[in-house]
């Protein structure tokens, strides 16, 4: 197989962890959503999930003041909700209105799930060594929400420059993995 070079900026259109969500926090009065899609798994019992903010984000500022969030999980019937809210600031939009996002208060946090996602992971920080390097926060998920009604979650999958993939075919192959 002919190979060429690949440019190294290019190199998080191919790695990019996981689904993309629609992360909430609130802190005192105001509330954001952002679209985020730099976050992986780190540990599985309990739920550990890094994830990348940037410093000068709401979102950054009101997580800091309040240690806790929600990992909101949109499947494809959301895509331009995500990309609005991706492509606009929470410091003069309200998101929730302007994208028709519905709040609903969780069960352990502040920060609203989005009544829309098919998922919601309530998160509280555990570790914010990584933060001021290179923007890493450590959540520990500490409740959570399903639709059962979802059966095919078509997740948007963020590959760079306005291109997503939504997830497709499931296959199932045995694992020792319980």
């Amino acid at each position: 197989m002919e190979k060429q070079p690949l440019i190294l900026a290019d190199v998080y259109r191919l790695i990019e962890p996981g689904p993309v969500v629609l992360l909430t926090t609130a802190h005192r009065h105001r509330r954001n959503v952002m679209t985020q899609s730099w976050h992986t798994m780190i540990e599985f019992e309990p739920p550990i999930i890094g994830c990348v903010i940037g410093d000068g984000s709401l979102s950054f500022e009101l997580l800091m003041a309040s240690k806790e969030c929600v990992i909101n999980i949109p499947s494809e019937d959301l895509a331009g909700q995500v990309v609005g809210c991706g492509n606009s600031s929470g410091r003069n939009t309200d998101k929730f209105r302007a994208f028709g996002l519905t709040p609903v208060a969780a069960e352990t946090v502040a920060a609203p799930l989005i009544d829309e996602c098919f998922a919601n992971l309530e998160c509280k920080v555990v570790d914010t060594k990584m933060v001021s390097q290179y923007g890493l926060f450590i959540f520990q998920v500490v409740a959570g929400q399903i639709s059962p009604s979802i059966e095919a979650k078509h997740t948007l999958h963020h590959q760079g420059r306005g291109t997503f993939m939504i997830a497709g075919e499931t296959i199932t192959l045995s694992s020792s993995m319980p």
